[in-house]
């Protein structure tokens, strides 16, 4: 008893000092950056344009000339932003994307099935997270400002409730009024049957659309019938920034247009992705990976996918180093999302469209990786032979908000495929 207990303390006392060391390290890096914050510029701008009743969408802020991009709820939600001084900002920022790191490394760990409870989960908690501050898109987050980690929270907090939670599916929503993209969760959940929580979904988009309209209709009608479509507005696809299909097909084919050449294998994959979550969290009950080939899809097919935006990235190293026979794959899979390749190609003025063949891997590890994993996913599922029980009883979580087994529900489990995502 006492050894045991004395272990755990001394496994506690290591996290805590390893995630000490990596956060003092951390903030000595962001010190010598200077912490441009760029997005924290647009924010408080965006929060000013709407106290002081100026236009949202006609200003550009920073040497970059960054306009604001999301809807006008977003615009709402920046306005305490705006009451403090840009260091304050900053600060507020920076401390706030740590914990919402925890955070996420949290919310993930629930979806695994590690045993040991807290004594367990909290080491692992803390070295996570100290791990998770170094990897590309947590830590551009930090340095952008950004409000990624914001928006995965959200998610992975709403989808990890149990299916009869009440009001399941609106902070998708809310979420997707601040920044569309998580609306392709809706999807995922009407895809999988529950209606409801698709529903209240769309109910919390809508409000925030409504709330947008209501005190600021002006802004509200030009984003929604102009500023939505400008896709160029966000930025050039076809720089390295930009790890999605498309800036993958750019850089390939060499042209900041690429047409059909994306387009189409989009469309397949947006589909086929889609397809696969449904079929994780339907038959496998793997809820976890079903969530996240979601997300992941997402990425990949959006037309702009900064690398900031990756921060699922976490939860999918989380999922994968849940199950002991895959932690080699994850230590490789943390190796692409830590190395920083796409900063290390010549990237200045148009060099991004004429990368020779050798460097564009290097170019677009994200989009790359994601396929190849979506791939590797799907040909295991669908090569698996015959119903068998969950190795560790765990699955989708049920009505007491406690993982349950897809063999308790009814729905059959291959052992090869449940073996392969955890």
């Amino acid at each position: 008893m006492r050894t045991g207990l004395g272990a755990c303390i001394g496994r506690k006392r290591h996290a805590a000092a390893l995630l000490a060391l990596s956060l003092a390290a951390f903030a000595a890096v962001c010190a010598v950056d200077g912490l441009p914050m760029a997005d924290v510029h647009v924010y408080r701008a965006e929060g000013e344009a709407v106290s002081r009743g100026t236009d949202l969408y006609g200003f550009a802020v920073t040497a970059w000339k960054l306009p604001a991009t999301y809807p006008p709820f977003a615009a709402l939600l920046f306005v305490p932003v705006a009451w403090l001084s840009l260091g304050a900002a900053k600060a507020a920022f920076l401390a706030g994307n740590v914990v919402l790191l925890v955070l996420l490394v949290h919310l993930s760990l629930r979806f695994t099935a590690v045993p040991g409870g807290r004594e367990v989960r909290l080491p692992l908690l803390l070295t996570a997270t100290a791990a998770g501050l170094w990897l590309e898109p947590v830590f551009q987050t930090a340095l952008f400002g950004q409000i990624n980690l914001l928006l995965a929270c959200a998610v992975l907090w709403d989808l990890g409730r149990p299916d009869g939670a009440r009001g399941k599916g609106i902070a998708v929503g809310v979420a997707a009024g601040v920044k569309l993209t998580p609306a392709v969760f809706a999807v995922y959940l009407l895809l999988t049957g529950r209606v409801r929580a698709a529903l209240a979904a769309l109910a919390g988009f809508a409000g925030t659309a409504a709330l947008g309209a209501l005190v600021l209709p002006g802004a509200s009608w030009e984003f929604w019938t102009r500023r939505i479509f400008e896709t160029a507005r966000v930025g050039k696809a076809w720089i390295v920034d930009n790890q999605s299909l498309q800036g993958l097909a750019a850089r390939v084919a060499h042209t900041a247009e690429p047409g059909m050449l994306w387009l189409a294998p989009a469309a397949v994959l947006a589909a086929a992705g889609l397809a696969l979550a449904c079929l994780l969290r339907r038959r496998y009950g793997l809820e976890g990976w079903g969530v996240l080939v979601t997300a992941l899809t997402a990425l990949l097919v959006s037309p702009i996918s900064w690398s900031h935006h990756w921060v699922w990235c976490v939860p999918l190293l989380v999922l994968m180093a849940a199950e002991p026979a895959r932690r080699g794959a994850a230590l490789a899979v943390y190796a692409v999302f830590s190395a920083r390749t796409l900063w290390l190609v010549p990237k200045h003025g148009t060099l991004d469209l004429r990368l020779p063949w050798w460097a564009q891997p290097l170019a677009s590890p994200y989009p790359l990786l994601t396929v190849a994993l979506l791939a590797g996913v799907a040909a295991r599922c669908y090569s698996a032979s015959g119903p068998a029980p969950p190795p560790d009883g765990s699955g989708a979580p049920g009505a007491s908000g406690e993982p349950v087994s897809a063999a308790d529900s009814g729905a059959p489990v291959s052992r090869s495929c449940e073996s392969t995502m955890r």
